[in-house]
C-alpha cells in the first residue's frame, strides 16, 4: 500500500513540483479533493468499489495516501529546483528528465524515505481497521484486523490472549515503524546534525 502510495505521489510531486504553472495547479487540486474527505472513510468507499480482499485494501490505502506523499514530494521539489546546480543543468541543455532523475529526485528524497516509514505504520492500522470491518483480508488469510473482530467478542468469557495477542502485534508494530521514522529523521536530515 505504501509503495503504490509512494510510487504515484513521487511521480504526482515531481511533475507539480518541477512543471509548475497549470500542471501545479490540476494536481494539487486534485490533491485538496481527496484531502476534502477522511482517509480511512476514503478507503472504505474505495474498498467497497473494488471489493473485498487483502489486494483492494492495500490498493484503496495506497490511492489514500497519495496526496499526502505528492506533497512532501512537490515541496521538496520545489525547494530543490531554485539551487544553482539545477540551473546550470539547464543552462547546458539537460533535459528536463535527466535534470529529474539525476539531480532533483535524488536530492529530495530523504524526506520520502522518512514519510514512507511513518506511512507504514499509519497503513498497518488502516489496514487493520479495514480487515475488522471485514473489507480487508478473507478468511482463511491471517490478518490482524480480522484476528480482533473475530475474537473481540470472547473476550468477557474468558479468552483474552485471542484479541489481545493481534492488538499487541499491531500496537507493537506501528511503535516500531514510528520509532524508525525518527531514527531516520535524525540520521537524513543535515538540520539535526550538530
Amino acid at each position: 500500500a505504501v509503495g503504490i502510495a509512494m510510487l504515484l505521489g513521487i511521480t504526482f510531486g515531481v511533475m507539480a513540483g518541477y512543471y509548475g504553472g497549470w500542471v501545479d495547479a490540476i494536481i494539487m487540486r486534485v490533491v485538496d479533493i481527496m484531502f476534502a474527505f477522511p482517509a480511512l472513510l476514503l478507503a472504505i468507499v474505495i474498498v467497497t468499489v473494488l471489493g473485498q480482499g487483502l489486494d483492494k485494501a492495500m490498493i484503496a490505502i495506497g490511492i489514500v495516501y497519495t496526496p499526502q506523499m505528492a506533497r512532501i514530494i512537490r515541496s521538496s521539489v520545489l525547494y530543490i529546483k531554485e539551487m544553482e546546480y539545477i540551473e546550470v543543468q539547464k543552462a547546458i541543455g539537460s533535459s528536463d528528465w535527466r535534470v529529474i532523475f539525476r539531480h532533483v529526485l535524488p536530492n529530495s528524497i530523504a524526506p520520502v524515505i522518512v514519510y514512507g516509514t511513518l506511512m507504514l505504520a499509519t497503513a498497518i492500522l488502516d489496514c487493520a481497521a479495514l480487515g475488522f470491518l471485514g473489507l480487508g483480508a478473507q478468511p482463511p488469510t491471517p490478518e490482524w484486523g480480522a484476528m480482533l473482530s473475530r475474537s473481540y467478542s470472547y473476550i468477557v468469557s474468558g479468552a483474552w490472549w485471542a484479541a489481545t495477542f493481534p492488538g499487541i502485534a499491531i500496537l507493537l508494530s506501528v511503535i516500531g515503524l514510528n520509532l524508525l521514522g525518527d531514527g531516520l529523521r535524525d540520521i537524513l536530515d543535515p538540520r539535526l546534525k550538530t
